[in-house]
């Protein structure tokens, strides 16, 4: 599985990947066991210093069968695909002026590879699920914990669910904001998303903005 990637689009910045999953971190973790593929909506969290380019954390519900495709997919070197998307917005060939173009849409998306590995121990569980909570509640008044639950609730909490991790081998990010149009052009789309009513047009002027700032 590769994502196509135009040379004027790619985002080789690991820092400014990083940033999206980070932002963005509900997510599809897409599997294959080599006869169907199954895919789940999910939050992650990456640990950046985990491994050479860090590691993804999550679980699912025990009863979700994607998690059983684990085990067979390491033994085959069949890597799992989490897609983290980023802000997104159509772009009317008018934002760009008088002159020709065609309609488009700019957006963010990382694609994260690697082999999923399901947690068995119950208190590599509890660290997992410890980890993803508080990056979940940081910055919150009065912050949820599993600490402020009993034994016996986290304990049956765990059961009926999967924890896994997933070392990044390979990621593939890119950032179609308009890279390919004049300096013009793009100063101009940016001005008409800033202009929309719709919060994720704004949130791509922005990143259109700040990307025509730094260079």
């Amino acid at each position: 599985v590769q994502m196509y990637v135009p040379a004027h689009f790619e985002l080789s910045d690991y820092q400014k990947a990083a940033e999206i999953i980070d932002g963005y971190n509900f997510a599809l973790l897409v599997t294959n066991d080599g006869q169907s593929v199954q895919a789940s909506h999910l939050p992650f969290l990456l640990e950046r210093g985990m491994g050479s380019k860090g590691r993804l954390c999550a679980h699912m519900a025990r009863p979700n069968p994607q998690w059983r495709d684990f085990a067979g997919m390491a033994a085959a070197g069949r890597e799992a695909l989490v897609i983290f998307q980023g802000p997104h917005a159509y772009v009317s060939p008018k934002f760009y002026g008088p002159s020709p173009a065609v309609p488009t849409w700019n957006y963010l998306a990382v694609h994260v590879y690697g082999y999923p590995r399901a947690l068995e121990a119950p208190d590599a569980v509890r660290r997992s699920l410890e980890r993803l909570v508080e990056h979940q509640e940081a910055g919150r008044d009065d912050p949820w914990s599993l600490a402020s639950q009993t034994d016996d609730f986290l304990s049956r909490m765990q059961r009926g669910i999967v924890a896994f991790e997933i070392e990044i081998t390979r990621i593939e990010a890119k950032a179609k904001l308009g890279q390919n149009h004049p300096l013009e052009k793009r100063k101009g789309a940016a001005k008409a998303l800033a202009a929309s009513d719709d919060p994720m047009a704004k949130a791509v002027s922005q990143l259109m903005t700040d990307g025509l700032a730094a260079g």
